[in-house]
């Protein structure tokens, strides 16, 4: 007869349960089960789960069992007990959230630090107590620059979502906070994958690590109905807001692979009536939080995203995941439709794909180990006539560079030439008149006479203008240069 595992059996601390039935919570999920005892026994962890699975709360409870049945050794200010690493100021915000739903009951404070936002109110939160510091490894490395945070006393370091940060380039980073840290502490190591490079990671950080791995390498979650659409690129954002409208999708999250085609694609939304906005790392920190907080709320249906949302939002009950176009890197194509179907809950994730894409998603089903049903488009969708058609691309800019004339060479416009009549004094603007000149000529006569403006087709003047000498240009004798 199989026992069930609860909180309760895992001997967690008592302020700690009733934190967690607050939070109308039960029974742990695998990865929570496997991963507490082992945290709580204080050895070093290696653990990798689906994402969606609660791999957060599999280290924020044990370690806020560790702090709170533990005193501090010599606490100061700015010197937290635990550091936990993330790669994104989504993770970090959310992570810190799950440390204070889950601590509100133990006197342990904490902080989240990282880009994006003033620094100052850092600064000011760092002159008190912190025993948990959740951070980005960018902004962390400002602070130890600038000596105003201690990480002499980390007791826990935790990695989260390593495989991301080593992905973002974050290696050297984390390799200059491990140089800063005591060399007696307790190291966890979270991803979401096992990839050869982060048990690379893992054999120079961990000290005879425990390995917990809940689900098959680089899988997705079962509970996810995963399909594509076929459909040329041009045709995507029309056929978006058709499914959006027909199927009555009330909060969708779409992932886009550009910043530019993220806000394209929000844009066109809005113009067919459907609320949306964008998030990615050319957003604010401050639009990024507003974005993501009305998606939440319900006040915006569709959030469009980059793959810097990948990791960090967290939704409960998100129903609808959407590959506007499919990421290049088949690890991505896992933690983006790991944002639904979270925590046992079903959902939907559904690609548009172009023939160009069509080998991103052949490594995406050797990845995952398994074909993404085709589904043929409603018949109720009509392609926008070829004219009606709006591309992604950015406008072409002027031609510039090398074997291009400047303005004042030959062949090239000067002001008031080249289809411009031109007026005494100076050129017209467009659609205006030419006016009088009001200026002295440069010997300094008098205003000249008004001139009727020229007719169109005789563009030259009647008396062009004599060429100045070309050292009078450089001239730094008063009086030379019309002065």
């Amino acid at each position: 007869m199989t026992v069930e595992t609860t909180f309760a059996s895992l001997a967690l601390a008592e302020p700690i349960l009733r934190a967690i039935a607050d939070a109308g919570y039960t029974t742990p999920t695998p990865i929570q089960a496997q991963a507490i005892p082992q945290v709580i026994a204080g050895g070093d962890l290696l653990a990798a789960a689906q994402t969606g699975t609660g791999k957060t709360a599999g280290f924020t409870l044990p370690i806020l069992h560790h702090l709170s049945t533990r005193a501090a050794q010599a606490p100061k200010p700015g010197r937290p007990r635990c550091l936990i690493l993330v790669p994104t100021r989504e993770l970090a915000a959310q992570v810190e959230e799950s440390v204070k739903t889950y601590g509100k009951y133990l006197p342990l404070t904490s902080m989240v630090m990282f880009g994006g936002v003033n620094i100052n109110p850092q600064f000011k939160a760092l002159k008190s107590r912190v025993d948990i510091l959740v951070a980005t490894p960018g902004r962390l490395l400002d602070h130890l620059g600038q000596k105003t945070v201690d990480l002499s006393g980390v007791e826990i370091l935790v990695l989260d979502e390593a495989d991301r940060m080593l992905d973002m380039g974050f290696i050297r980073d984390i390799k200059k906070v491990l140089a800063v840290l005591p060399k007696q502490r307790q190291n966890l190591l979270f991803s979401a994958t096992f990839s050869d490079e982060i048990r690379a990671l893992a054999n120079g950080l961990l000290h005879n690590p425990k390995s917990v791995e809940v689900a098959r390498r680089n899988t997705t979650v079962e509970v996810v109905e995963q399909s594509m659409h076929r459909v040329p690129q041009a045709h995507k954002r029309d056929l978006l807001a058709h499914l959006i409208k027909h199927n009555d999708w009330q909060q969708v999250l779409v992932f886009t692979r550009t910043k530019h085609g993220a806000n394209k694609l929000a844009e066109k939304l809005i113009k067919d009536g459907i609320t949306a906005a964008a998030i990615h790392g050319n957003k604010s920190q401050g639009a990024r939080t507003k974005a993501l907080a009305s998606f939440k709320d319900g006040s915006v249906r569709v959030l469009v995203a980059t793959d810097i949302a990948a990791r960090g939002i967290d939704i409960d009950q998100l129903p609808q995941v959407v590959n506007f176009e499919l990421p290049n890197v088949p690890e991505d194509y896992v933690h983006r439709i790991g944002r639904t179907g979270r925590a046992g809950a079903t959902g939907a994730a559904l690609s548009l794909v172009d023939d160009e894409e069509m080998s991103y998603l052949r490594d995406i089903e050797k990845l995952i180990k398994r074909s993404i049903v085709r589904v043929e488009i409603e018949p109720g969708f009509v392609p926008p006539a070829r004219a009606d058609l709006v591309s992604d691309e950015r406008p072409p800019r002027p031609p510039q560079g090398r074997g291009q004339p400047r303005a004042g060479q030959a062949g090239a416009p000067r002001k008031g030439q080249a289809g411009s009549p031109p007026a005494q004094g100076g050129a017209a603007r467009s659609g205006e008149p030419a006016r009088p000149s009001q200026a002295p000529n440069r010997r300094g006569g008098k205003p000249a006479a008004a001139q009727p403006a020229p007719r169109a087709a005789a563009p030259h003047p009647a008396q062009p203008r004599k060429p100045r000498p070309q050292a009078a240009l450089f001239s730094a004798k008063p009086g030379t240069r019309g002065h």
